[in-house]
């Protein structure tokens, strides 16, 4: 009886049963959802001091993230600041990419100072690796003469009393109006950016996450990719969810094209293409047909001319050492040194010392003075010692060619009719004169008519 029921149960439940469990056979012969893989991440190095080149880096890395369609570019800073033109291209470009940004300060020991303090501030996220600080945003003031630089403060430090005159407030106020900007567009400290522009304040890596300066710490790059995994990040197209864990890294490295401008706004090797581009032009003046120096002196002055094109100048600096250059040339036309060589080493050294304007970035941004000094020295050479050369030598009596012969003495071989033959240097010449002259006596040469010259007596004689 019992069996009986049993068998009448299974065969009441056993078409309910068997449903679920090829249900559940066939799920497991699909196995767990496979997971898309992580888009690429884009890791390019932003060292020493930003200038043009470093904006076109930017640029290209910015390219082919869109190009690799990454999910996220890591700007790994170590810089003391930079140019404030290119500074502002390259915020501008972080604010307006639809990829999300990460400023990385690391390794240990990298800064983030000046310039590179407004790129942490602007970008969408903002890490730092033990041992590593920034601040110090305060912008060169116009006009300032070189000095000591200035010991960043820290906080709670007195700050200095607000001097100067209308344009050094004018570019502070602009400097923390546009930290500030930044600082409330990515919900940072405020007022401690304020501080970092007045008072030239700094901060370490465990001070800035203490002061909502930046958004996380990060001992390296894998660890900063497992702490941004699953972060939601909002960029200029929307909110975007970070999956960074595993992604796959690619190193730009920067381009010929970018190492070339890193070089030549340089503004020490700006000031050298532009005194070579002079010299060679020169030396083509003198020398026209010859070629070699004025090639090279174009290309210098052209690649140099582009340099200044994107470098903050001085008019008064450029004025000043195309006033020294003219001054050195006239002095080749006087005898000795005078005021005017005096006058023109003066003025070069001058204007190569304030041929760049100091208000265009917050770095030290001049030509160092021993390149200035040794250039002055070199034109001076050049200009004084060798162009005055030229001119004395050709001042000089010809001893080459047709006219070598002039003025040469020489004894009579022959002589009829007022013409015959002379030996002059060992050699015997067909000769006219209009004097009767005896064999063997001394003469002198006047000129030279082709292979006859034309003699008269030696006086004295």
């Amino acid at each position: 009886m019992f069996l009986r029921r049993v068998a009448l149960v299974l065969a009441l439940l056993g078409p309910m049963l068997l449903p679920s469990a090829g249900n559940v056979q066939t799920n497991s012969n699909k196995g767990p959802p496979m997971r898309a893989a992580a888009p690429p991440v884009i890791v390019v190095d932003v060292k020493g001091a930003i200038g043009v080149g470093t904006g076109h880096l930017i640029e290209e890395a910015m390219s082919r993230a869109q190009r690799e369609r990454a999910g996220l570019v890591v700007l790994r800073l170590d810089t003391p600041g930079g140019l404030v033109s290119a500074t502002r291209d390259l915020i501008g470009t972080v604010l307006a990419s639809p990829i999300p940004v990460v400023a990385f300060v690391a390794p240990s020991g990298a800064r983030a100072a000046s310039a590179g303090t407004y790129i942490a501030y602007a970008s969408h996220v903002a890490a730092m690796a033990p041992g590593t600080h920034l601040g110090a945003a305060t912008p060169v003031q116009m006009g300032a003469p070189p000095g000591p630089t200035p010991q960043p403060r820290r906080d709670g430090d007195k700050p200095e009393s607000e001097g100067g005159g209308a344009m050094e407030r004018k570019i502070l106020n602009d400097a923390v109006a546009y930290l500030r900007t930044l600082a409330q567009l990515r919900g940072r400290n405020a007022e401690w950016a304020e501080k970092a522009v007045r008072e030239g304040a700094t901060l370490t890596a465990d001070e800035a996450a203490r002061e909502k300066v930046v958004d996380l710490l990060a001992g390296n790059l894998g660890d900063l990719l497992d702490r941004l995994d699953g972060r939601a990040v909002r960029t200029v197209d929307g909110e975007h969810v970070l999956a960074t864990r595993h992604a796959r890294v690619v190193e730009v490295e920067p381009s010929w094209k970018s190492r070339l401008l890193a070089v030549v706004t340089d503004p020490n090797i700006a000031f050298i293409l532009l005194m070579i581009g002079v010299y060679g032009i020169i030396f083509e003046f003198w020398h026209p047909g010859f070629g070699g120096p004025g090639i090279v002196g174009a290309i210098c002055l052209v690649v140099g001319l582009m340099a200044l094109s994107v470098l903050p100048i001085n008019l008064a600096g450029l004025g000043l050492l195309i006033l020294g250059i003219g001054m050195l040339a006239a002095e080749a036309f006087t005898p000795g040194i005078g005021l005017l060589g005096l006058g023109g080493m003066v003025s070069f050294i001058l204007g190569g010392l304030f041929l760049f304007d100091p208000a265009g970035a917050d770095i030290d941004f001049v030509v160092a003075w021993p390149v200035v000094v040794g250039a002055a020295v070199t034109n001076a050479v050049l200009f004084v010692g060798l162009l005055g050369m030229i001119l004395r030598v050709r001042r000089r009596k010809v001893v080459t060619g047709t006219e070598q012969m002039i003025g040469l003495e020489g004894r009579v071989v022959d002589w009829q009719d007022g013409q015959g033959h002379i030996r002059v240097r060992g050699e015997v010449w067909s000769a006219r004169a209009p004097a009767s002259l005896e064999p063997g006596a001394p003469v002198r040469v006047g000129r030279r008519d082709g292979l006859t010259l034309h003699v008269e007596p030696k006086e004295g004689t």
